[in-house]
């Protein structure tokens, strides 16, 4: 038999039992479109945390104390490890070769922030120095960097609309300390774009956070006293470090390695178990794409299960057709018909049935990965390889399915045919 003759005649099939095929394929559909569609918000997700991730200066790198359990990714705003840094292990990094810009990263809380009378409870105060915005590639919308001993703090664009969008440059607000309850004035004097300052492990996309910004000397009180000096110091629980350029990197990274182990005070000041983690930009985003692959592939291989379902959807279904169309099978034999014309007829019913669910499946999860996308507030990011992926399950499911009922069609005996009624 002719392959367009028996794709023609098994269409017909389908098409004369139009409620029964949509239902086979049901399976297949519901199988594709989840798994593209989690692989869609998958890539997605791996996108907007990766882009926020790179959203920072290649060149530059976090210094935190941790402990072996700790995750290697360091919290991108605020928190960081042990707070064992002192201000003198700051200077002494800012002064490596190849350093351009090292500065100290450590947070208040505050339980609460008021202005003009209105307050908001339990924010995030960061504390640095002037280049943090520098080594952190925050973008200034107006003003300037805070001054070092000034009784003034930085917003982002999403703080300054937790009051209404009132709070301008020039604005003076208050927080109060958790701790103690001291409440702290302060002149905003910069507003800057929202960045991703949250989590990375919580997949949070806290670029959306406010946050604000504060210079160390005015506000922080958490002290320490400096091993080498031996006179209290502020200390931190971070280091932020930019190298000259991209290039100088690794070198830099070498050299801030071997400072923290031989010279520094936070090698005496951190617990034993604790260790030094001097990450790169390039580090950070390949465990980012590692975590958020193994993520995804986890909830992907949950949505194959449908697959699986359909497929023995298929395989049943055909069973049900052989039964059926037994005298026609016994027909086609006595007129001629051989083996693998039979074979070839249900196996190519099935394959259609099986590339028909791909296909819609395919639109229907491209359709769900955009919404769900857009309801997450996720940067669309499609796999195309995962379209050209869905026909070819659709071909495997509908081979791996037909292909004992098309065998067994196959093998009737056509006098057994005849009689069958």
């Amino acid at each position: 038999m002719d392959i367009i003759e028996g794709a023609r005649i098994s269409w017909r099939n389908i098409r004369e039992h139009k409620l029964r095929s949509t239902l086979t394929t049901l399976g297949v559909i519901i199988g594709v479109a989840a798994v593209i569609t989690f692989v869609t918000l998958g890539a997605s997700l791996q996108q907007d945390i990766v882009s926020t991730v790179a959203g920072g200066n290649a060149a530059t790198m976090y210094v935190t104390a941790q402990s072996p359990g700790d995750s290697r990714i360091p919290s991108l705003g605020g928190g960081g490890g042990s707070v064992v840094f002192t201000q003198h292990d700051v200077a002494q990094i800012r002064q490596l070769s190849g350093v351009e810009i090292a500065v100290p990263e450590s947070g208040i809380a505050a339980s609460s922030v008021t202005y003009n009378n209105s307050s908001v409870g339990r924010q995030f105060v960061t504390v640095s120095s002037p280049g943090y915005f520098a080594v952190r590639n925050i973008q200034f919308l107006s003003g300037r960097p805070f001054e070092t001993g000034e009784r003034e703090v930085v917003l982002n664009r999403p703080a300054t609309r937790m009051f209404g969008d009132n709070v301008t440059v020039g604005s003076n607000i208050s927080f109060t300390r958790a701790a103690g309850g001291q409440r702290l004035n302060a002149t905003v004097v910069g507003i800057v774009e929202a960045t991703g300052g949250g989590e990375v492990l919580g997949f949070s996309r806290s670029g959306a956070q406010p946050q604000i910004y504060a210079p160390a000397e005015s506000y922080y009180l958490r002290t320490s006293l400096s091993p080498t000096l031996q006179r209290q110091q502020l200390v931190y629980g971070r280091i932020l470090v930019k190298a000259d350029s991209p290039g100088q990197v690794d070198a830099v990274q070498g050299q801030v390695y071997n400072y923290l182990g031989q010279e520094s005070d936070a090698r005496r000041l951190k617990t034993q178990s604790y260790q030094f983690e001097v990450t790169t930009q390039d580090q950070i985003i390949g465990q980012v794409r590692q975590l958020t692959s193994t993520f995804t592939a986890y909830i992907t291989g949950i949505a194959v299960i449908s697959l699986i379902v359909g497929s023995i959807g298929i395989a049943n279904i055909m069973l049900v057709s052989v039964t059926e169309r037994t005298r026609e099978i016994g027909i086609m034999k006595a007129v001629g018909a051989q083996n693998r014309d039979v074979l070839q007829l249900f196996l190519v019913e099935a394959v259609m049935l099986g590339v028909l669910g791909s296909a819609l499946g395919a639109v229907v999860g491209i359709a769900g990965g955009y919404a769900g996308a857009q309801a997450i507030g996720l940067p669309l990011a499609f796999q195309p390889i995962w379209f050209v992926a869905s026909v070819v399950v659709g071909v495997l499911v509908g081979v791996l399915a037909g292909l004992y009922p098309a065998w067994d069609a196959a093998h009737t005996d056509p006098i057994d045919a005849l009689r069958y009624e």
